[in-house]
């Protein structure tokens, strides 16, 4: 079964499995029960959920059916042991054989450089590296699969948001329970930061000027951008001008503004989820600057792409960077993703780009991925670079779907936010990944992105491991920034 997060479904699944549902009690001597309160349902809906899961996993687990035996064979009598040879019956070790001499008739510069060419030869012979696989679809078993874990307050929050979401509880995968528990630990320093401060202003009391107050300062704290903190506040002094806001309906009407900025530029944009199109070429280009973690990007990228059921290839255009390549090479190897590369040092960018468009061609690869060597948005002859790496993707594949992403890490807060504005410019942006949530109390960046730099947010990260990043959604996002709320 694959699991397609491009489009949040399940590709190649049967008909869903009879699932145990807990069945009511009757009640003795015939009385009432009392009516279930909404945490009670969201329980049950929670136990039905984990109860499917649970059914599945041990269904996945259970052994297959052995055909009928075949006629086994009669066993063969082992052969006797041979004698074994006395020291004087050894043959003699060999002796080493001497350096071959010179070839007569070239001298030592000829040698030299029949050897260089040579060595130029398998430079050449290695520059493009493709796997005879057509179209991968599973990962390297160091990509663990998600397990179904305790019911435990994690799972119970997951199936809330998902079941706020209107999915039934068939529709509910372990993927994305895994995904979410994930993201609510991932956040953990930014909500502790915000949601405490929130606590400790909100009390029990309708919402004043003073916790209005408080609350901009929260916002500012977390990177959430002056234009976001302004237009939040300002839509809850006008709700509270036009009637007394107790704090559940405060936090309800904050989530709602907060996931509001967000959705601006996602709608704006017209496609909601950003995903590959199939029967065409898609090219996705990761930007940034230094050490914002764009390779690591591009693996997980590729891994999501090949566990949704997607044939992928990377380009390592990052050729400035020391061991960038084998970096590259690494986390294709672990999704089993093919690299086109270029292993001598200080390559042309464009050359390789060049060689991979004709290689996603040649082997009819869903998507394509271009790593490309971080650079500072004030460098203005790398922003140049960046510029003709884009007009060789828009002169070879005039046809293809183009994709420009830039890589931010969350814990440069607004200066993220200034080189989202410079990249703009250079790279023709189409959207943005914000990486790093988990080790950082600055994850309100991202609604300076999309308010400010009015750019969608395509996939977040919230851990360094392979699956740690997926497709963003405002909502969930939202829902573990202020969990607990």
């Amino acid at each position: 079964m694959v699991y397609d997060w491009f489009n949040r479904g399940v590709q190649g699944s049967s008909e869903p499995e009879p699932t145990p549902s807990p069945e009511p009690t009757p009640s003795p001597g015939g009385t009432q029960e009392p009516a279930s309160t909404p945490e009670d349902e969201a329980l049950a809906w929670a136990r039905e959920a984990y109860a499917r899961l649970k059914a599945q996993q041990e269904l996945a687990k259970a052994p297959a059916p052995e055909s009928e035996p075949a006629s086994s064979p009669e066993p063969t009598p082992e052969p006797a042991p041979a004698p074994t040879a006395t020291p004087a019956q050894q043959a003699p070790a060999p002796t080493p054989e001497p350096a071959p001499a010179p070839v007569a008739g070239k001298s030592l510069l000829e040698q030299a450089a029949a050897q260089r060419q040579q060595r130029q030869q398998d430079q050449d012979d290695r520059a493009i590296t493709v796997e005879p696989e057509p179209t991968p679809t599973s990962v390297s078993s160091d990509s663990t699969e998600p397990s179904l874990g305790a019911l435990d307050e994690d799972f119970l929050w997951s199936a809330e948001v998902l079941a706020a979401q209107g999915r039934r509880v068939d529709e509910v995968s372990l993927e994305e329970i895994d995904w979410l528990g994930r993201l609510r630990r991932g956040m953990e320093k930014t909500r502790q930061g915000f949601v405490s401060g929130l606590l400790d202003n909100l009390g029990d009391d309708p919402l004043t000027p003073e916790v209005l107050d408080d609350l901009e300062t929260l916002l500012l704290r977390a990177d959430a951008g002056v234009q976001a903190t302004d237009q939040v506040l300002d839509a809850l002094r006008q709700r509270m001008n036009e009637e007394v806001v107790e704090p559940t309906e405060g936090i309800r009407f904050l989530k709602e503004q907060l996931r509001g900025l967000l959705d601006v530029p996602i709608k704006a944009s017209g496609v909601s989820l950003l995903a590959p199109e199939r029967d065409r070429l898609n090219i996705w280009l990761m930007v940034g600057v230094n050490g914002v973690g764009k390779t690591t990007t591009l693996g997980k990228l590729a891994n999501l792409a090949v566990r949704s059921g997607y044939s992928a290839l990377i380009a390592a255009a990052d050729t400035f960077r020391a061991a960038a390549v084998q970096q590259v090479q690494v986390w294709g190897d672990r999704s089993d993703v093919p690299v086109v590369s270029n292993p001598s040092s200080n390559a042309d960018p464009a050359a390789v780009v060049f060689d991979a468009i004709g290689a996603a061609r040649s082997r009819g690869s869903d998507l394509l991925l271009v790593d490309t060597a971080g650079r500072l948005q004030t460098k203005h002859n790398l922003m140049e670079e960046l510029e003709k790496v884009r007009k060789i993707i828009d002169r070879l594949a005039p046809e293809a779907k183009v994709e420009s992403l830039l890589v931010l890490d969350a814990s440069q807060g607004q200066n993220g936010l200034r080189q989202a504005m410079a990249f703009a410019k250079a790279a023709g942006l189409t959207g943005v990944v914000i990486t790093k949530l988990d080790g950082t109390a600055r994850g309100g960046v991202a609604l300076a992105v999309a308010s400010e730099a009015e750019l969608p947010i395509r996939f977040i990260g919230a851990g360094e491991g392979i699956r740690d990043l997926r497709p963003f959604n405002s909502y969930e996002f939202i829902e573990a920034l202020l969990a607990g709320r």
